[in-house]
């Protein structure tokens, strides 16, 4: 009965302002929410994605935090932009960033190791 309208207004840009995370053991990758106004949107990145943002990341809990902490900015600015692209197609609430979303955006940071060995070795 009633018709969708597609606004002619620019969207506004999706949202990063819960710094939540989580770690899936399963699929060794991580989940993170953004928000385009009141509606939470889900995301979840590969672990091939992971390692085009750090070549160096291993498919462990710790590593796999430390480089999406290390790398949240591009990541969410790489997630608004499947978001926005993906969201005109279809009306999804959920979002999966594969290593071909990340293609030439490797990083040199080795931060993201070293906090991962330094959080590996203080649990020995």
């Amino acid at each position: 009965m009633f018709k969708r309208h597609k606004a002619t207004a620019r969207r506004r840009p999706l949202s990063f302002p819960n710094p939540s995370r989580s770690y899936d053991e399963t699929r060794s990758g991580i989940h993170f929410w953004g928000y385009d106004r009141t509606i939470e949107i889900a995301f979840f990145i590969e672990p091939g994605a992971l390692s085009q943002v750090n070549p160096r990341t291993k498919t462990t809990e710790t590593c796999a935090l430390a480089t999406f902490d290390d790398n949240r900015d591009q990541i969410c600015a790489v997630a608004g932009n499947i978001y926005q692209r993906r969201h005109e197609a279809h009306e999804m609430h959920s979002y999966v960033l594969s290593e071909s979303d990340f293609s030439g955006s490797t990083t040199d940071s080795t931060s993201a190791m070293s906090r991962c060995w330094r959080r590996l070795n203080r649990k020995r």
